[in-house]
């Protein structure tokens, strides 16, 4: 397939500055690979964020707004306007904000800059979900049954599409995600006031009433394949991850590689996945997220950006995915073919929150005492320190603890002791609820699927 003129322009493009448009762990953890890769940084902030310990680190730094998101990190215009006054030759939108907005990724290029990721084109093709799954289709990976279509307005051909498909079914937003637009359906008689209320809902929060609809599976894991691509058609897929442990669809814990799924199961479905990519002309970095049931595969959605959980492939993979995804991004031929990917050992990660640990109500405040584990196998990624102010503008996430062991096991027993070793004052945290998790019994050996945590944490209630 020949390049697109979106291609052809990035290929090969160099440049000595980024522009980090993100705040908080995300942002130092952009800020470090640069600086390793020899480049220069220009660290953004709001009103909140001034005393951000990466803007001391990065070579310049601009406040571009109040506190609030939307005049600042989600403020297109005052980002393009700092990188012009800072000469930054690329932008790195980390994950959240502006970071799968195809018109930002759009803009950014057409002012001569480079976005750290993905084309506009392919952040459009795959933030529709309609578009996505029609494009995975085409490649062979599989998808949850149901229609690569929207919902026709008429509610007797509605009607026939979800008796085709058969109940439960799950009624979704063409643009939505988050685990918002979405609703599961049980029986016939429910299922127009779904409709009703989840064209609504997508309205208001994506700006398309538009909606698809899928079989709604009872008991399936969270199933990622990370892919790495380049500009001139090579990709790699680099092992997958169990992102079950989830809260109203929020993800809590993390781990690669997904525990009891055999590599003849997994391996065809990354090699679709990275086939995907070569069909869209996919650049950077991204991930192939699935609902795993009964030994099969379903495709849900693709993320187009980095995501929180990299950490862990990165442990188990060996490869540094912030720095590929950077250097894809400057055109460089991807150095790694599918027969050098390899997976050493076993990977959890902790969301630490500052959050109550049992209303998960947020919490910001002063941090006043900070202590943080260390020793082999164990990492932690922030941007907290003694003194630092938690915001209540922004997501709770404060801290990534992440931890590496020859086993799941063994991984399983490093995690507890670098939770036990975790001491954050001053502010809230999850970190008793973490504690208390990786205690399970069902956790430990792997038996869990996207709802046991709701139903662990019902029962906890329950008991207290």
């Amino acid at each position: 397939m020949p390049e697109t003129s979106e291609q052809s322009a990035a290929s090969g493009r160099r440049f000595d500055t980024v522009l980090i448009a993100n705040r908080g762990e995300i942002a130092a953890r952009i800020e470090r690979a640069c600086h390793e890769l020899g480049l220069k940084t220009v660290a953004i902030c709001s009103e909140a964020d001034r005393q951000a310990p990466y803007i001391k680190t990065a070579d310049h730094f601009l406040c571009i707004g109040p506190s609030t998101a939307g005049k600042s990190y989600l403020n297109q215009d005052a980002i393009l306007l700092a990188a012009r006054l800072t000469g930054a030759g690329a932008i790195h939108p980390g994950y959240g904000f502006l970071s799968e907005n195809a018109a930002f990724a759009d803009a950014i290029e057409k002012a001569g800059l480079t976005f750290i990721g993905p084309t506009a084109s392919s952040i459009a093709t795959m933030g529709d979900k309609i578009a996505a799954k029609r494009a995975m289709m085409a490649a062979g990976v599989p998808c949850v049954p149901g229609p690569d279509s929207a919902l026709p307005d008429d509610p007797a051909a509605i009607e026939r599409i979800a008796l085709e498909i058969g109940y439960p079914v799950i009624v979704k937003a063409s643009g939505g995600g988050g685990g918002r637009g979405m609703r599961v359906v049980p029986k016939a008689d429910q299922l127009h006031e779904a409709i009703a209320l989840t064209r609504e809902e997508a309205r208001k929060a994506f700006g398309s009433p538009s909606l698809y609809m899928e079989k709604f599976l009872q008991h399936p894991r969270h199933i990622e394949i990370q892919v790495l691509c380049d500009d001139h058609r090579n990709a790699v897929w680099l092992g997958h991850r169990d992102c079950s442990m989830q809260r109203r669809h929020q993800k809590v814990v993390e781990e690669a590689p997904a525990p009891g799924i055999a590599p003849e199961i997994i391996q065809p479905v990354g090699m679709a996945c990275v086939e995907a990519c070569r069909q869209i002309g996919y650049r950077g970095v991204g991930t192939f997220e699935f609902l795993y049931e009964d030994g099969a595969f379903y495709f849900i959605e693709m993320n187009t950006r980095l995501q929180v959980e990299h950490p862990v492939t990165e442990m188990t993979s060996g490869v540094d995915i912030v720095q590929a995804q950077i250097r894809a991004a400057q055109g460089d031929v991807l150095d790694l073919a599918q027969s050098d990917v390899t997976c050493d050992g076993h990977s959890f990660e902790c969301r630490i929150n500052a959050e109550d640990p049992d209303t998960f109500l947020p919490s910001a405040g002063v941090v006043t005492h900070l202590a943080l584990p260390q020793g082999p196998g164990i990492r932690v990624d922030t941007h907290i320190h003694p003194g630092y102010r938690v915001s209540p503008y922004y997501d709770s996430l404060i801290a990534k603890l992440i931890v590496h062991a020859p086993t799941r096991a063994k991984a399983m027993a490093r995690m507890c002791e670098a939770l036990a070793g975790t001491e954050i004052e001053g502010i809230a945290t999850n970190i008793p609820f973490l504690r208390a998790l990786f205690e399970d019994h069902a956790f430990a050996r792997g038996e869990t699927d996207i709802h046991y945590l709701e139903q662990w944490l019902k029962l906890r209630r329950t008991a207290a």
